[in-house]
Protein backbone atom coordinates (compact mmCIF):
# COMPACT_ATOMS: atom_id res chain seq x y z
CA UNK A 1 0.00 0.00 0.00
CA UNK A 2 1.21 3.04 -0.87
CA UNK A 3 1.78 5.58 2.22
CA UNK A 4 0.24 9.12 1.98
CA UNK A 5 3.40 11.50 1.79
CA UNK A 6 1.63 14.57 3.35
CA UNK A 7 1.22 12.94 6.51
CA UNK A 8 4.08 13.32 9.39
CA UNK A 9 4.14 12.06 13.38
CA UNK A 10 5.94 14.00 15.51
CA UNK A 11 6.96 11.38 18.42
CA UNK A 12 7.34 13.00 22.32
CA UNK A 13 10.18 11.30 23.47
CA UNK A 14 11.75 13.89 25.95
CA UNK A 15 10.17 13.02 29.30
CA UNK A 16 12.06 11.63 32.45
CA UNK A 17 9.18 8.90 33.38
CA UNK A 18 9.28 9.12 37.35
CA UNK A 19 6.16 7.35 37.83
CA UNK A 20 7.78 4.34 36.60
CA UNK A 21 10.36 4.28 39.19
CA UNK A 22 12.84 2.56 39.77
CA UNK A 23 12.43 0.33 36.22
CA UNK A 24 11.85 4.30 34.94
CA UNK A 25 15.60 6.14 35.56
CA UNK A 26 16.66 9.52 35.04
CA UNK A 27 19.65 8.20 32.71
CA UNK A 28 17.27 6.09 30.43
CA UNK A 29 13.39 6.71 31.28
CA UNK A 30 10.89 4.19 30.38
CA UNK A 31 10.60 5.70 26.33
CA UNK A 32 13.90 3.90 26.23
CA UNK A 33 13.32 0.74 28.01
CA UNK A 34 12.24 -3.00 26.57
CA UNK A 35 10.02 -3.09 29.72
CA UNK A 36 7.81 -6.12 28.44
CA UNK A 37 11.04 -8.33 26.88
CA UNK A 38 9.55 -8.05 23.56
CA UNK A 39 13.17 -6.80 21.80
CA UNK A 40 11.80 -3.40 21.23
CA UNK A 41 11.61 -0.30 23.51
CA UNK A 42 8.56 1.79 23.98
CA UNK A 43 9.92 4.48 21.45
CA UNK A 44 10.96 1.38 18.95
CA UNK A 45 7.38 0.52 19.70
CA UNK A 46 5.81 3.94 19.01
CA UNK A 47 8.06 4.36 15.69
CA UNK A 48 7.26 0.84 13.94
CA UNK A 49 3.48 1.36 14.94
CA UNK A 50 3.31 4.89 12.87
CA UNK A 51 5.73 3.54 9.94
CA UNK A 52 2.66 1.49 9.08
CA UNK A 53 0.45 4.24 8.71
CA UNK A 54 3.08 6.70 6.81
CA UNK A 55 6.78 7.34 5.50
CA UNK A 56 9.65 6.72 7.66
CA UNK A 57 11.37 9.72 6.36
CA UNK A 58 7.83 12.16 7.63
CA UNK A 59 8.68 10.39 11.07
CA UNK A 60 10.57 13.09 13.77
CA UNK A 61 11.33 12.76 17.44
CA UNK A 62 11.31 15.30 19.90
CA UNK A 63 13.54 14.77 22.98
CA UNK A 64 15.38 16.70 25.29
CA UNK A 65 19.18 16.85 24.60
CA UNK A 66 20.41 14.40 27.18
CA UNK A 67 18.28 11.86 25.59
CA UNK A 68 19.59 12.32 21.81
CA UNK A 69 22.39 10.13 21.86
CA UNK A 70 20.07 7.14 23.02
CA UNK A 71 17.45 8.17 20.31
CA UNK A 72 19.99 8.01 17.36
CA UNK A 73 21.03 4.95 18.44
CA UNK A 74 17.11 3.41 19.37
CA UNK A 75 15.99 4.58 15.83
CA UNK A 76 19.06 5.08 13.32
CA UNK A 77 16.38 5.30 10.92
CA UNK A 78 15.29 8.66 11.94
CA UNK A 79 16.97 11.20 10.08
CA UNK A 80 19.22 13.59 11.81
CA UNK A 81 17.22 16.59 10.66
CA UNK A 82 14.51 14.93 12.01
CA UNK A 83 15.05 14.73 15.54
CA UNK A 84 14.09 17.90 17.84
CA UNK A 85 16.63 18.37 20.56
CA UNK A 86 15.34 20.96 23.48
CA UNK A 87 18.31 22.86 24.32
CA UNK A 88 16.52 23.13 27.52
CA UNK A 89 13.23 21.33 28.96
CA UNK A 90 10.19 23.34 28.46
CA UNK A 91 8.01 20.26 27.83
CA UNK A 92 5.42 19.12 25.32
CA UNK A 93 4.07 22.19 23.39
CA UNK A 94 7.73 24.44 22.25
CA UNK A 95 8.94 20.93 21.08
CA UNK A 96 6.01 20.08 19.08
CA UNK A 97 5.93 24.11 17.56
CA UNK A 98 9.33 23.47 16.68
CA UNK A 99 8.78 20.44 14.62
CA UNK A 100 5.52 21.64 13.24
CA UNK A 101 7.99 25.02 11.89
CA UNK A 102 9.78 22.36 10.46
CA UNK A 103 7.73 20.03 8.59
CA UNK A 104 6.05 23.15 7.35
CA UNK A 105 9.27 24.20 5.60
CA UNK A 106 9.26 20.52 3.94
CA UNK A 107 5.75 20.44 3.11
CA UNK A 108 2.84 23.19 3.81
CA UNK A 109 0.36 20.60 2.95
CA UNK A 110 1.54 18.49 5.94
CA UNK A 111 -1.01 16.71 8.36
CA UNK A 112 0.06 16.09 11.59
CA UNK A 113 -0.10 13.11 13.84
CA UNK A 114 1.61 13.69 17.44
CA UNK A 115 2.09 11.24 19.74
CA UNK A 116 3.30 10.14 23.07
CA UNK A 117 5.97 7.04 22.79
CA UNK A 118 4.67 5.51 26.06
CA UNK A 119 1.72 4.01 24.91
CA UNK A 120 0.06 0.45 24.87
CA UNK A 121 -2.06 -0.27 21.76
CA UNK A 122 -3.95 -3.43 21.69
CA UNK A 123 -5.53 -3.63 18.36
CA UNK A 124 -3.14 -1.96 15.60
CA UNK A 125 -5.58 -2.59 12.53
CA UNK A 126 -7.89 -0.20 14.30
CA UNK A 127 -5.21 2.37 15.23
CA UNK A 128 -4.33 2.45 11.42
CA UNK A 129 -8.16 2.95 10.40
CA UNK A 130 -8.57 5.45 13.10
CA UNK A 131 -5.27 7.31 12.46
CA UNK A 132 -5.82 7.42 8.68
CA UNK A 133 -9.43 8.50 9.09
CA UNK A 134 -8.23 11.03 11.67
CA UNK A 135 -5.85 12.26 8.82
CA UNK A 136 -7.95 12.41 5.76
CA UNK A 137 -10.37 14.67 7.73
CA UNK A 138 -8.24 17.43 9.39
CA UNK A 139 -6.68 17.36 5.74
CA UNK A 140 -9.93 19.13 4.73
CA UNK A 141 -10.68 21.17 8.16
CA UNK A 142 -9.20 23.73 10.09
CA UNK A 143 -9.61 22.10 13.07
CA UNK A 144 -7.48 19.99 16.30
CA UNK A 145 -8.47 16.25 16.29
CA UNK A 146 -7.88 14.58 19.71
CA UNK A 147 -8.51 10.56 19.83
CA UNK A 148 -10.18 9.71 23.00
CA UNK A 149 -11.24 6.04 24.14
CA UNK A 150 -13.97 5.08 26.23
CA UNK A 151 -13.25 4.40 29.75
CA UNK A 152 -13.30 1.13 31.44
CA UNK A 153 -12.36 2.32 34.81
CA UNK A 154 -12.44 5.67 36.84
CA UNK A 155 -8.68 5.96 36.58
CA UNK A 156 -7.58 9.03 38.31
CA UNK A 157 -4.31 9.58 36.46
CA UNK A 158 -5.34 9.79 32.91
CA UNK A 159 -6.84 12.73 31.57
CA UNK A 160 -10.72 13.24 30.29
CA UNK A 161 -12.64 15.02 27.53
CA UNK A 162 -16.08 15.93 27.90
CA UNK A 163 -18.22 15.37 24.37
CA UNK A 164 -20.54 17.99 23.33
CA UNK A 165 -22.41 18.16 20.16
CA UNK A 166 -21.64 14.90 17.22
CA UNK A 167 -20.65 16.70 14.11
CA UNK A 168 -21.50 15.02 10.30
CA UNK A 169 -18.63 13.15 10.59
CA UNK A 170 -18.92 9.87 12.25
CA UNK A 171 -17.38 9.67 15.55
CA UNK A 172 -16.20 13.17 15.84
CA UNK A 173 -17.70 15.51 18.63
CA UNK A 174 -17.27 18.92 19.47
CA UNK A 175 -15.22 19.29 22.83
CA UNK A 176 -16.96 20.66 25.55
CA UNK A 177 -13.99 20.06 28.12
CA UNK A 178 -11.05 18.91 29.39
CA UNK A 179 -10.06 17.44 32.77
CA UNK A 180 -6.70 16.25 33.61
CA UNK A 181 -6.25 13.22 36.57
CA UNK A 182 -9.66 14.22 38.43
CA UNK A 183 -10.01 12.94 41.53
CA UNK A 184 -11.27 9.07 41.79
CA UNK A 185 -14.81 10.07 42.88
CA UNK A 186 -14.84 12.34 40.18
CA UNK A 187 -13.52 10.29 37.80
CA UNK A 188 -16.72 7.84 38.69
CA UNK A 189 -19.17 10.57 38.17
CA UNK A 190 -17.21 10.95 34.57
CA UNK A 191 -17.15 7.56 33.44
CA UNK A 192 -21.21 7.20 35.00
CA UNK A 193 -22.37 9.51 33.31
CA UNK A 194 -21.51 8.14 29.84
CA UNK A 195 -20.29 11.94 28.10
CA UNK A 196 -16.31 11.31 28.83
CA UNK A 197 -13.67 9.66 27.23
CA UNK A 198 -10.19 9.02 28.39
CA UNK A 199 -7.69 11.41 26.63
CA UNK A 200 -5.28 9.65 24.97
CA UNK A 201 -2.59 12.33 24.09
CA UNK A 202 -2.42 11.81 20.38
CA UNK A 203 -3.47 14.69 18.14
CA UNK A 204 -3.89 15.45 14.78
CA UNK A 205 -3.88 18.77 12.89
CA UNK A 206 -3.22 20.13 9.28
CA UNK A 207 0.44 21.78 9.74
CA UNK A 208 -0.63 25.30 9.16
CA UNK A 209 -3.46 25.15 10.86
CA UNK A 210 -1.18 24.11 14.08
CA UNK A 211 1.01 26.84 13.05
CA UNK A 212 -1.25 29.02 13.22
CA UNK A 213 -2.26 28.26 17.00
CA UNK A 214 1.12 28.11 18.18
CA UNK A 215 1.66 31.68 16.72
CA UNK A 216 -1.19 32.83 18.90
CA UNK A 217 0.06 30.27 21.78
CA UNK A 218 3.77 31.52 22.02
CA UNK A 219 3.00 34.79 19.75
CA UNK A 220 6.16 36.49 21.57
CA UNK A 221 8.79 34.22 19.93
CA UNK A 222 7.03 33.03 16.58
CA UNK A 223 5.63 36.19 15.72
CA UNK A 224 9.07 37.51 15.69
CA UNK A 225 10.27 34.52 13.68
CA UNK A 226 7.82 34.90 10.76
CA UNK A 227 8.61 38.56 10.80
CA UNK A 228 12.18 37.44 9.47
CA UNK A 229 12.77 37.67 5.65
CA UNK A 230 10.68 35.29 4.32
CA UNK A 231 13.93 33.70 1.78
CA UNK A 232 15.57 32.89 5.61
CA UNK A 233 17.42 29.60 5.38
CA UNK A 234 17.35 26.71 7.37
CA UNK A 235 20.24 27.39 9.74
CA UNK A 236 18.93 30.75 10.49
CA UNK A 237 15.87 29.64 11.47
CA UNK A 238 17.70 26.71 13.36
CA UNK A 239 19.72 29.70 14.97
CA UNK A 240 16.69 31.70 15.87
CA UNK A 241 14.62 29.17 17.88
CA UNK A 242 17.30 27.87 19.60
CA UNK A 243 18.47 31.39 20.94
CA UNK A 244 14.78 32.10 21.65
CA UNK A 245 13.66 28.52 22.92
CA UNK A 246 14.02 29.49 26.27
CA UNK A 247 11.76 31.82 26.34
CA UNK A 248 9.15 29.74 25.65
CA UNK A 249 6.77 29.22 28.72
CA UNK A 250 6.80 25.38 30.03
CA UNK A 251 3.65 24.09 28.96
CA UNK A 252 2.25 21.47 27.95
CA UNK A 253 0.31 20.20 24.90
CA UNK A 254 -2.91 19.31 26.61
CA UNK A 255 -2.96 22.80 28.42
CA UNK A 256 -1.39 24.68 25.35
CA UNK A 257 -3.54 23.75 21.87
CA UNK A 258 -6.29 21.66 23.64
CA UNK A 259 -7.16 24.04 26.28
CA UNK A 260 -6.61 27.40 24.74
CA UNK A 261 -7.34 26.87 21.10
CA UNK A 262 -10.48 27.34 19.02
CA UNK A 263 -11.66 24.23 16.76
CA UNK A 264 -10.93 21.21 19.12
CA UNK A 265 -12.91 18.14 18.27
CA UNK A 266 -12.12 14.68 19.41
CA UNK A 267 -12.67 11.27 17.60
CA UNK A 268 -13.88 8.61 19.43
CA UNK A 269 -11.95 5.65 19.02
CA UNK A 270 -12.02 1.81 20.14
CA UNK A 271 -8.21 0.40 19.70
CA UNK A 272 -7.67 -0.64 22.92
CA UNK A 273 -5.54 1.61 24.82
CA UNK A 274 -3.33 2.24 28.07
CA UNK A 275 -1.36 5.06 29.50
CA UNK A 276 2.45 3.03 30.03
CA UNK A 277 2.98 6.07 32.48
CA UNK A 278 2.11 4.43 36.07
CA UNK A 279 2.10 0.66 37.43
CA UNK A 280 -1.33 0.47 38.12
CA UNK A 281 -2.01 1.43 34.80
CA UNK A 282 0.56 -1.46 33.29
CA UNK A 283 -1.27 -3.54 35.59
CA UNK A 284 -4.91 -2.96 34.09
CA UNK A 285 -3.88 -3.26 30.54
CA UNK A 286 -1.67 -6.56 30.71
CA UNK A 287 -3.24 -10.26 30.72
CA UNK A 288 -3.25 -11.99 34.60
CA UNK A 289 -2.91 -15.05 36.37
CA UNK A 290 -5.51 -17.25 37.85
CA UNK A 291 -4.30 -15.24 40.83
CA UNK A 292 -4.93 -11.86 39.22
CA UNK A 293 -0.94 -11.02 39.22
CA UNK A 294 0.64 -9.34 36.21
CA UNK A 295 4.97 -10.77 36.15
CA UNK A 296 6.64 -8.96 33.51
CA UNK A 297 9.65 -10.34 31.85
CA UNK A 298 10.84 -11.67 35.38
CA UNK A 299 11.00 -15.00 37.19
CA UNK A 300 8.97 -14.98 40.08
CA UNK A 301 7.74 -17.94 42.45
CA UNK A 302 4.20 -17.00 43.85
CA UNK A 303 2.29 -18.75 46.81
CA UNK A 304 -1.22 -17.07 47.95
CA UNK A 305 -0.43 -13.65 46.32
CA UNK A 306 -3.08 -11.76 44.27
CA UNK A 307 -3.33 -8.64 42.41
CA UNK A 308 0.29 -7.64 42.29
CA UNK A 309 2.34 -6.32 39.78
CA UNK A 310 6.31 -7.60 39.53
CA UNK A 311 8.86 -6.38 37.14
CA UNK A 312 12.63 -7.35 38.42
CA UNK A 313 15.82 -7.46 36.49
CA UNK A 314 17.10 -10.85 34.58
CA UNK A 315 18.79 -13.21 36.46
CA UNK A 316 17.28 -12.29 39.38
CA UNK A 317 14.58 -14.73 41.04
CA UNK A 318 11.74 -13.70 43.53
CA UNK A 319 9.82 -16.05 45.75
CA UNK A 320 6.82 -14.47 47.00
CA UNK A 321 4.09 -15.49 50.11
CA UNK A 322 1.47 -13.90 51.25
CA UNK A 323 2.00 -10.64 48.94
CA UNK A 324 -2.17 -8.81 48.16
CA UNK A 325 -2.09 -5.52 45.72
CA UNK A 326 1.23 -4.60 45.46
CA UNK A 327 4.12 -3.16 43.50
CA UNK A 328 7.31 -5.19 43.69
CA UNK A 329 9.75 -3.52 40.80
CA UNK A 330 13.83 -3.99 41.31
CA UNK A 331 15.88 -2.07 38.86
CA UNK A 332 19.87 -1.64 39.46
CA UNK A 333 20.52 -0.50 43.40
CA UNK A 334 17.17 0.28 43.68
CA UNK A 335 13.95 -2.42 44.91
CA UNK A 336 10.10 -0.52 45.46
CA UNK A 337 7.64 -2.60 47.56
CA UNK A 338 4.83 -0.47 47.54
CA UNK A 339 0.75 -0.59 47.61
CA UNK A 340 -0.92 -0.54 43.63
CA UNK A 341 -3.95 1.87 44.45
CA UNK A 342 -3.06 4.75 43.23
CA UNK A 343 0.28 4.57 42.39
CA UNK A 344 1.55 7.44 40.53
CA UNK A 345 1.05 10.13 43.13
CA UNK A 346 3.04 7.51 45.96
CA UNK A 347 5.87 7.01 43.15
CA UNK A 348 6.40 10.51 42.39
CA UNK A 349 6.42 11.12 47.23
CA UNK A 350 9.23 8.42 46.93
CA UNK A 351 11.21 9.60 44.35
CA UNK A 352 11.31 13.16 46.07
CA UNK A 353 12.03 11.74 49.55
CA UNK A 354 14.93 9.40 47.34
CA UNK A 355 16.87 12.14 45.89
CA UNK A 356 16.61 14.76 48.67
CA UNK A 357 18.10 11.90 51.17
CA UNK A 358 20.07 9.89 49.23
CA UNK A 359 20.96 11.97 46.01
CA UNK A 360 20.74 11.33 42.33
CA UNK A 361 22.31 7.81 42.24
CA UNK A 362 19.41 6.44 43.14
CA UNK A 363 17.14 8.67 40.68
Amino acid sequence: MKLNENNYCVILSGGQGRRLWPCSRNKQPKQFVDFFGTGRTQLQATFDRVAKILPEENIFVCTNKEYAGIVREQLPEIMEDNIVIEPVSRNTAPSVAWADIRICRRNPEANVLVTPSDQFVLNEEAFIKDVNTGLDFVSKHDIILTMGVKPTRPEPGYGYIQTGDATDAADVYCVKAFTEKPEREFAQMFLDSGEFLWNTGLFLSNARYMSECFEQLFPEVLSKLYSIHPNRTLEEEELFIKEHYPSYPNLSIDYGILERCENVYVMQCDFGWADLGTWHSIYECMRKSEDDNVVIDSDVVLEDSHNNVIKLPKGRLAVINGLDGYIVAEKDNVLLICRKGDSSSLVRKYVNEVQIKYGDKFI
